[in-house]
């Protein structure tokens, strides 16, 4: 009796428990094939703790029912961050296995075109869903830039840190929560980020090479942030725009 009427409270805990101990297993395969060391495994665990906590905290704020095939995607993609994320943290104390960072950060991104088409499909569209995605989306890039940042320069963090700045900005200036309308180019921009870093990353390019591709997409992302500041500038915050929850919203906060 006791144990349904938990379930019923938070149909999401399952999904939040087997994320977490898929976290696990993924670090502790991470330590037996690829040599994970201690600061890896701190990275990993805070990132799997904050993950399960913040995610917990908007479930329950959300009042959502059970977590959905979308969120399990993006759950899944979650996990594969939190491996990407260790390795990176490991990476400071010695050279990381790039051929294991680079599949799993590719794993990740080929999952985040799978999550919206997901949530269309099965009619599980939902803002919280949107926002799980942008966050784990964030989350990527920013520690893919300090990845980069290594061997191109520190000047490449701007493209993990950048939306993180706006969001922060957003707390000054309210007129930047705004909804912005679906845009393709902005979709683009973003996914481009995520495949360049990794290409970046991978050490297949030249260093001249790899460090002028960063610096493209860093010029792309800030021209698109450019023009969504301006568009929302100009709507003063006034909400026009598009507020239909999709696992692709366009908005930035």
């Amino acid at each position: 009796m006791t144990t349904q009427i938990r379930y019923g409270t938070r149909p999401f805990a399952p999904d939040l428990a087997l994320g977490a101990c898929g976290q696990l297993l993924l670090l502790a395969l991470l330590g037996w094939t690829a040599g994970l060391g201690p600061l890896g495994w701190v990275a990993g665990g805070l990132y799997a703790a904050a993950t399960s906590a913040l995610l917990t905290l908007a479930l329950r704020r959300s009042g959502t029912g059970p977590f959905g095939p979308a969120n399990r995607v993006t759950l899944t993609r979650a996990v594969l961050v939190g491996g990407v994320t260790a390795l990176v943290a490991d990476s400071f104390g010695g050279r990381p296995p790039v051929a294991v960072l680079t599949g799993l950060a590719t794993v990740a991104l080929l999952l985040d075109a799978a999550d919206g088409q997901v949530a269309r499909r099965t009619g599980t569209a939902s803002a919280l869903g949107a926002r799980f995605d942008m966050e784990v989306d964030a989350v990527l890039i920013l520690v893919l830039s300090a990845h980069v940042a290594g061997s191109v320069g520190g000047w490449a963090l701007s493209i993990g840190v950048m939306r993180y700045a706006f969001v922060a900005a957003s707390w000054v200036l309210p007129w930047l929560r705004g909804a912005l309308p679906p845009r393709f180019a902005r979709k683009t921009v973003a996914a481009l980020q995520g495949i360049v870093l990794v290409v970046a990353g991978a050490g297949v390019l030249p260093r001249p090479a790899a460090g002028t591709a960063v610096a493209v997409a860093l010029g792309l992302l800030m021209w698109s942030f450019g023009r969504d500041v301006a568009w929302l500038w100009r709507a003063g915050g006034s909400g026009r725009g598009t507020s239909e929850p999709d696992r692709e919203c366009g908005t930035r906060s």
